[in-house]
């Protein structure tokens, strides 16, 4: 007669355990999906602290980037020395190969830059093509002077003073390639200056 009760404890006892297991792989995913927000939250916040200019100088960099990268193909088109044309087709290459890796930095750091020309670069190039032959070399080049001495300045200065690491890596590789661009751009600038002296 002990025996009957026994063997309901049992079954009792098992069909609790069974019961309970649910709750417990619940309760063990908990700290899981937790952690899950928690690291959500973190990137987050990591999108959120860029400072406001490192924010700016990718923003800027983007948009100075597409306007090399226009007005590049458009020399290629139009120049008439050789010389700035192929100057013209290695800013719409190497523009654009960085242009690519700062939209994916833009992206990982929550940025959406413009993907057109500031208003200033847009007027630039609406006179660049009203323009041709020796005059358009010639103003094409005297721009991307200027253009690349400012961008030279100012990755320097992001390569020194950048808050974010990642942003700060992406102005020193840069660098570089742009202070070659503008060795460049002043050797081509007065191959268009003689052109324009010799066509008097």
């Amino acid at each position: 007669m002990t025996q009957v009760p026994l063997k309901r404890t049992i079954l009792a006892a098992a069909l609790m355990s069974l019961a309970a297991a649910p709750m417990a792989v619940q309760a063990a995913g908990t700290p899981d999906s937790t952690s899950g927000k928690t690291a959500n939250a973190g990137m987050a916040d990591a999108k959120s602290t860029l400072s406001s200019d490192d924010k700016k100088f990718i923003e800027k960099a983007a948009q100075g980037g597409v306007a090399e990268v226009q007005m590049g193909k458009l020399a290629s088109q139009k120049a008439q020395s050789a010389q700035v044309k192929q100057f013209g087709e290695r800013m719409a290459k190497d523009h654009a190969s960085a242009n690519n890796k700062l939209m994916q930095l833009a992206s990982q750091k929550g940025v959406t830059p413009a993907s057109d020309m500031d208003s200033s670069s847009k007027r630039e190039y609406d006179k660049l093509q009203k323009l041709s032959g020796a005059q358009f070399d010639q103003e094409y080049m005297k721009t991307m002077v200027s253009d690349h001495e400012n961008d030279v300045k100012e990755f320097q200065s992001e390569a020194k003073s950048a808050k974010d690491p990642e942003v700060k890596n992406f102005a020193q590789t840069t660098l570089p390639t742009l202070e070659e661009h503008l060795q460049l751009a002043k050797q081509a600038q007065a191959s268009a200056k003689d052109e324009k002296t010799a066509s008097k």
